[in-house]
């Protein structure tokens, strides 16, 4: 199972980040100098339709030595291949992107099922993109079923209501998406090293961690020890 330290960046900041770790350079250098192999990275004002990062986006990108998973408010197939043209390992396709299959082809096709990941926002059960207030009607199951079906293997999952609360993610509804044969990572509401152990017990791909390691609730080096 993969730890994704996360970097979202909000108004060129580290968004819940404290000190030096709210430059994005010193957090990606930290994680990285910490042993982390993957850095998550959000662009947090894309998603939520403010002016993007874009120059930032591509400046962690140049300086990275682990690899990268870039999302955030990416459904244009413009600005989706923009972020392997930076550097990204993979790009996740934002939710207001996978659910236009022909898009979802044609990146398939272009990039590959290794290098693309769709990022899945739900609410209750059903697909809720972030930025936006709409709850689609479309349930997280058969979105991911239907991305499967047109080649994409990895799922970022995150239940919106728990993100930043440290309050446990939604690891039930990350287990539904996995039965599906998917490689899922969930994101939104790790605040333990519990909350890790409970999503390697469900055999997830891996967890998007933000909010409690700039609040030092563990280290890169206890949750790396827990996932091994």
């Amino acid at each position: 199972m993969e730890l994704y330290p996360a970097v979202d960046i909000e108004g060129g900041r580290v968004a819940r980040a404290h000190g030096a770790m709210a430059e994005p350079l010193a957090a990606l250098d930290a994680f990285t100098r910490a042993g982390t192999r993957w850095i998550h990275l959000v662009d947090l004002d894309r998603a939520y339709g403010r002016p993007d990062n874009q120059t930032l986006i591509g400046a962690v990108l140049q300086a990275a030595t682990v690899k990268v998973q870039v999302g955030g408010g990416l459904f244009r197939e413009f600005d989706i291949d923009q972020m392997f043209t930076l550097g990204a390992t993979r790009v996740v396709i934002g939710p207001r992107g996978a659910v236009d299959g022909a898009l979802v082809e044609r990146l398939v096709a272009r990039h590959g099922t290794t290098r693309l990941a769709v990022g899945i926002d739900a609410k209750d059960g059903r697909v809720a993109p972030r930025g936006t207030a709409d709850i689609l009607d479309l349930t997280a199951q058969e979105l991911a079923r239907r991305v499967s079906g047109l080649g994409i293997r990895t799922i970022i999952y995150n239940e919106v209501t728990r993100d930043g609360k440290l309050t446990g993610p939604d690891i039930d509804g990350a287990k539904q998406l996995s039965a599906l044969g998917l490689d899922v990572i969930v994101s939104g509401g790790v605040g333990s090293l519990d909350d890790l152990r409970a999503a390697r017990a469900a055999r997830l791909a891996g967890a998007c961690v933000g909010r409690a390691l700039y609040d030092a609730k563990f280290t890169i080096a206890e949750a790396l020890a827990c996932l091994s």
